[in-house]
Order: C-alpha cells, then sequence, then structure tokens
C-alpha cells in the first residue's frame, strides 16, 4: 500500500546519533546483538532515588533528544497554550467532592484556584459541605509540595478514633513514599518518617500502630512492617515477607476494623493471609495457599467473609462465603453463581447487602443483594456506552452507597444508592465552566471485525456536525493488558479534538476484560498479537465506514498500550498518519530477560517467561517492537518517558527511537521528550498533567495537518 503522508515537519535540524556500543547475548542458542544495552545507567536504582547521579553521558544524550524534540514541535508552542487554557478552562478549579460521612465527620478533598495538588478537610457529619466555614483543613498538598519539580500525594488515612492520620509522598516520581502521622487536631506532623514504602498505611483500630508495605531495592513490595507510633522505623516489626519476587504484596483493613488483610498475588494467581485485630502480634493466618491460575478476594461480611474467586473453573468468577473463624476453603459455599459472560469485577458487603461491580455484553454494572432474602437488583442506566465507578461507603452499618456515572458525552454524576429504597440521589454533576453541551455531541459502540472472526468494540465522540466522509482526523487510543478495561468515560480533554473536527475513538482490544475474562485471555502469552492485531482492525473499520481514513488516523497508548504502538507500527506503519507512545514498554524481550526489574517477574504470566523457556522466548521476539524495528514506512512518532519511572524504565524509548532512526532514516520522524524531573505518571500537579496532554494533542494535530 502506497503511503501518502503530509509533509507536516520539515527543516529539521540533525536527530541525535547514539553511539552503537554492541552488547551480544545468548539464549536457547540463539544469540542477539543490543547496539544500544548502554543506555541503561548501571546505578538505576540508585538513579531512581537521586536523579542527579544519572551518568553524564546519558545525561547529554537525553538533553540532546529533547533540544530536538522542541526544535521539531516549535512551530506547536503557541496550539499547546491554546490547548492547555481550554483543557483548563473546563476544569473547575475550586473544585472539591462530596465528602463521605465516618462516624461523626465526613472527610473530602477540594482545590484552590490555581492549585495543583489537593487539600483533604472534614466537616461535621451532618454539616454542608459547601460551607467553607465548616471544614478544618487537615493537610493542604500545596504547601507541602511547594518548591518541588515533582510532588504526589498518596492520600490521608485517618484512625478509627479520628486523632492522627498518615499520609505519603513521593517527590521524586520514582514511587518511593515516605510515609509521615499527622495529628488531625493541632495540624502538625509527629517525628516518625517511614522511608521507601509503597504509598500508604492501614491502622490498628487503638490508633497506636499500623502496618505497610516497604519497597525494595528493585523496588519490589516485599515485606509488611508493624511500625509503633513513637518508635524509629529501625525497630519496626516484620510480619510477613514474600520472597518469591515474581509476586506482588498489598497490605488492606477492613470497614470492622477487626482484620488486616496481607493480599500477595501475580497477574493470575492470589492469596490472603490474615491478623486479627485483636492479637496484633500473632503470626498472620494463611486462607487458602496460592494455586497456579486460581484468583480470589476477601471482603468481611460480619460473621463470614466474602471471596470473589475464579476457583472450580468459575472464568468469569463468582462469590463465596465462608465463617470469620474457619475461612479456609474446605468451608467456602456459593453465594452467587458463576455465570459465562458475566465478569464480576469487584464486590463489598455491608450489614444487610451485598453489592458487586460486573460487566455483561461489554457495559458495567452495579448489583445489589439482600443478604437475608437473597433478592437481587441492578442500578439500570440508559445510554448505549457509558462507565461506572464503585465507591461504596466508608460505613458498614449502612443502607447507602455512592457511585459515579458517566459517558462520552455526559460529565461524570455522583449518586448516593439507598440499596433498601432504591432511591437514587444525584450529588453533584461535573461542571464545565467553559460550557458543555451534550447535544453537540454524538456517543456510538460500533463494532470491528477482527481476523479470526471476533468483533473488536469500538467507543467514539465526535460532534454531530462532522462530515463522517472519511475525511475527519482521527485519535484512535488503545491499551489491552493485564485485563484492563478502557472505560468509555467523560473527558473534558477529548473534547479539544472533537471540537477540532477528529474522531476520538477507544478500540477495547483484547488483553482487557472488556468482553469477559476470555477476552483477556485471547489477547496475553501466545495469543499476544490478537491485541495488535485487533488495534489494526478497528483502524480498518473505522476507515471502512468512513469515520476517518489511514492518512488521519493518529494512534495512540501508554505503558503496556506502548508496546501495542511499537507493535502496530512495526506490523502496519503504512495504516497510520502518527503515533503518540507514552511510557512506551518496547524493549519487551530483553525487559523479560532480566530478573533484576523491578517488574519483571510478576509479568512472566502475562508475557511468558523468556529465561525459562524457548517457545515463550520465540513468541516475545516476534513481537517485541524494539527487536523488529526494520527499514519501513514509520509515520511520525513521539514517545515519552519518565527518568525515575520504575515501570518503564526511561532507557526503552530511548533505545527504541535510536533503532528507528538507524534502520529506518529516511520515515519518521521520532521524537523522544523524557521528562528529567518525573516517573511513569507524567507530572503529578493537574494543571501540569495537562500541559503533557496539550502537547501530545498538538501533536496528533499537527500531524493531521489541522493546525
Amino acid at each position: 500500500m502506497a503511503v501518502s503522508r503530509k509533509p507536516v515537519f520539515q527543516n529539521l535540524p540533525s536527530p541525535p546519533a547514539a553511539e552503537k556500543k554492541p552488547v551480544s547475548d545468548t539464549r536457547h542458542g540463539i544469540a542477539r546483538s543490543d547496539d544500544y544495552a548502554w543506555m541503561r545507567a548501571e546505578n538505576w536504582q540508585a538513579m531512581f532515588k537521586d536523579p542527579s547521579l544519572l551518568e553524564p553521558e546519558l545525561r547529554r544524550h537525553l538533553e540532546a533528544e529533547n533540544a530536538y524534540m522542541e526544535a521539531a514541535m516549535a512551530d506547536t508552542v503557541a496550539l499547546q497554550k491554546t490547548l492547555f487554557a481550554e483543557m483548563k478552562g473546563r476544569i473547575k478549579e475550586d473544585d472539591s467532592s462530596v465528602p463521605m460521612k465516618d462516624g461523626p465527620f465526613a472527610y473530602g478533598t477540594a482545590y484552590v484556584t490555581g492549585g495543583e495538588q489537593p487539600r483533604y478537610f472534614r466537616i461535621p457529619r451532618d454539616a454542608d459541605h459547601r460551607d467553607e466555614a465548616s471544614r478544618k483543613l487537615l493537610l493542604d498538598g500545596d504547601k507541602e509540595g511547594s518548591g518541588k519539580d515533582y510532588f504526589r500525594l498518596a492520600g490521608l488515612d485517618h484512625t478509627t478514633d479520628h486523632r492522627f492520620g498518615i499520609w505519603g509522598y513521593d517527590d521524586k516520581g520514582s514511587e518511593y513514599f515516605t510515609l509521615r502521622i499527622r495529628d488531625l487536631e493541632s495540624g502538625e506532623d509527629l517525628p516518625d518518617v517511614i522511608e521507601n514504602t509503597g504509598g500508604g498505611g492501614v491502622w490498628a483500630p487503638d490508633g497506636k500502630s499500623f502496618f505497610y508495605t516497604l519497597q525494595d531495592e528493585n523496588h519490589r513490595p516485599s515485606k509488611v512492617f508493624h511500625h509503633i507510633v513513637g518508635q524509629p522505623q529501625s525497630q519496626d516489626r516484620l510480619v510477613y515477607e514474600e520472597k518469591d519476587p515474581g509476586f506482588f504484596m498489598g497490605v488492606g483493613g477492613s470497614l470492622l476494623d477487626d482484620f488486616i488483610y496481607i493480599d500477595v498475588h501475580d497477574h493470575e494467581t492470589s492469596e490472603y493471609r490474615l491478623l486479627s485485630t485483636k492479637d496484633l502480634m500473632a503470626e498472620p493466618m494463611l486462607v487458602a495457599e496460592r494455586v497456579e491460575g486460581i484468583e480470589y478476594s476477601m471482603t468481611e461480611g460480619g460473621d463470614v467473609f466474602y471471596i470473589l474467586t475464579n476457583d472450580g473453573g468459575a472464568k468469569d468468577f463468582k462469590i463465596m462465603e465462608a465463617p470469620v473463624e474457619a475461612p479456609g476453603k474446605a468451608n467456602w459455599r456459593e453465594v452467587v453463581a458463576h455465570q459465562p459472560g458475566r465478569l464480576i469485577i469487584s464486590h463489598m458487603a455491608f450489614a444487610r447487602h451485598l453489592v458487586w461491580l460486573q460487566r455483561k455484553d461489554g457495559l458495567p454494572q452495579i448489583v445489589i443483594r439482600d443478604r437475608q432474602s437473597g433478592e437481587e437488583h441492578a442500578i439500570s442506566f440508559a445510554e448505549e456506552a457509558y462507565s461506572l465507578g464503585l465507591q461504596g461507603a466508608a460505613e458498614y452499618e449502612t443502607d447507602v452507597i455512592r457511585f459515579s456515572y458517566s459517558s462520552m458525552t455526559t460529565p461524570s454524576q455522583l449518586f448516593d444508592y439507598n440499596m433498601s429504597t432504591r432511591e437514587r440521589v444525584l450529588l453533584k454533576t461535573q461542571e464545565v465552566p467553559s460550557g458543555h453541551n451534550p447535544d453537540d455531541y454524538v456517543t456510538r459502540r460500533v463494532m470491528a471485525p477482527a481476523h479470526d472472526g471476533e468483533l473488536v468494540p469500538v467507543s467514539l465522540l465526535y460532534r454531530k456536525d462532522v462530515a463522517l466522509d472519511g475525511t475527519a482526523p482521527c485519535l484512535l487510543y488503545g491499551y489491552g493488558a493485564y485485563g484492563i478495561t478502557i472505560p468509555a468515560s467523560f473527558s473534558t480533554n477529548a473534547l479539544s479534538l472533537a471540537d477540532r473536527g477528529f474522531v476520538y475513538a477507544i478500540a477495547h482490544i483484547r488483553g482487557g476484560k472488556d468482553k469477559g475474562f476470555a477476552w483477556y485471555e485471547d489477547g496475553k502469552m501466545e495469543k499476544k498479537q490478537n491485541t495488535f492485531r485487533d488495534f489494526i482492525a478497528a483502524a480498518d473499520h473505522l476507515v471502512k465506514e468512513s469515520f476517518t481514513s489511514y492518512e488521519n488516523i493518529i494512534a495512540e497508548g501508554g505503558s503496556a498500550g506502548g508496546m501495542l504502538m511499537g507493535a502496530i507500527a512495526n506490523m502496519a506503519p503504512e495504516k497510520f498518519a502518527g503515533i503518540i507512545a507514552a511510557v512506551p514498554f518496547v524493549d519487551v524481550l530483553n525487559t523479560m530477560l532480566d530478573d533484576t526489574l523491578p517488574l519483571t517477574p510478576p509479568e512472566w504470566p502475562e508475557w511468558g517467561n523468556p529465561l525459562e523457556s524457548e517457545e515463550e522466548y520465540q513468541w516475545i521476539a516476534a513481537y517485541s517492537p524494539y527487536d523488529n524495528v526494520g527499514a519501513k514506512p514509520y509515520p511520525p512518532i513521539l514517545a515519552l518517558s519518565g527518568l525515575t519511572d520504575p515501570r518503564v524504565t526511561y532507557w526503552e524509548p530511548t533505545k527504541w527511537i535510536a533503532r528507528l532512526r538507524e534502520k529506518a532514516p529516511d520515515a519518521g520522524p521520532y521524537l523522544l521528550k523524557t521528562n528529567m524531573a518525573a516517573g511513569h505518571g507524567g507530572k503529578s500537579g493537574r494543571f501540569q498533567r495537562l500541559e503533557e496532554i496539550a502537547f501530545e494533542y498538538a501533536f496528533a494535530i499537527k500531524v493531521a495537518g489541522k493546525m
């Protein structure tokens, strides 16, 4: 297919020329050479905690890449400012949440005009949250982050008696969080400083100690510690250590304050340990030992636990119950049966009701079950495609839960729902200060035929006045990994593209759970290439139905979705006008061969283990974007990375861009933007993040020839 692209990048300076320093590697008798392996800093672990330790040669190269990127995008500076102003204008700057009731108080967050970070506050339980005089400020994120290039809060968790709160922050972007303890009455922090944590803690009921996870030198949450307020971190007691580097670990609490949960899991296997808060010094009790491929999660229900699991062939999950005194697997009894095609995503329990979020026919539903009568009902919605968020409640003894609703045209709405009376109370509708008329836009769900006959859902947003004759530019977004479903939710940012005549599209490709658990299984391990082929099929269908044309499609994805971008660039470069790959996981084979990297062992169930299996090595080698770059007609590509990113390390996109320039120097151009003061999520402030989105959208608009 002949490639016809708009000549939008002209008179560029010469791009940075990366030095080649070949490193050979042989696995399973297969030899490879990596010319750019040197871009991985030898001191990467120390550098994540202190970016000033980056080796000078690497810093010079990344800065040269940033300079080249800025030159290529220089003509978009005014457009970026316009986009930023539009996006900012759609945000209520002094917005605040509707506080969640918990005991004598209700807790919420708020922003101030011009502020980047949230403020945490509380009010008396039945006070009017709109009355700012009733608010007691607990934590000011802008104040705490003042003067820092990067600052991200990890929330505020209060004690049962509401006297103290744990709060955490990351000021490097490396996701090593420091915890502090705040006296919520005086507003002062106690001397305790807990470093290198996963970002939060769980209080014991007496408010004198808490539990947290510690990140090891390879950025793995491998240990749970018990901290007693007033003691140094060095004296914290080790509660549990996970020896297998292939498993993640988290610690959580219950609404009834009766148990501490220790959750050990990878992407397909899980295991829980319980610590009764009646004896904090006891050994955690194993519920059901891990069995490969069996997942379960737990929530409290008074005298029982409710257990969500895929055990016994329940691919789309079922809910069991077990006595609190004997929660072992031998005592599990079915409460909600498995229904193929009805994926139960999460569950929670309250004194009189069991609640779960499920996905059926590609759409989310909230289902309520009366625990005494067994009667069930679902909360109904009318739109063709929409998104739900189930917040639940902070109290166990309640009939009222909270949920959010939105669609690609409908701003987010927050409801309280009485599970007994079925009364739905609208608490808040997302305000768009610059104005938004849903009737000006169309949201649709179309089905794209895949190579094997499966139908891939594609959610669309566009203005009613857009001509659907193939001339409209299109931003096509995809992810397709870890079973994560991309919701068809409202995005004020996407309106900036829709208002410029774009069709904004989300391809719900395999690798997510959009059509059930089987949809996930068909996009992982040996079936991973279904993910990439589904995305290309979505592009083909949008062209066939005249929503857009190949010369007008800009593809976008981040992290594992960035792998998707690298793969489709290699497989069908002629079908895209441009590609945006944010923190792209593109050096898949090298990363999965390196078990010292933070996420490698836990990721093997998702991609395969090329260290142990030649077959799995070959799966990954067949699609790994970095390893399959060739002399192809690549479109302009924008890659974005963060220097301290522990999830997708900065050297992956850096190496990828270098190899693209080497193998296909006359295509592209290839731009790399490295945030030298942030990690995986980019900048942390709400408006700083808008600047990054404005930059990405400016690239898309430039490539589409719509400046």
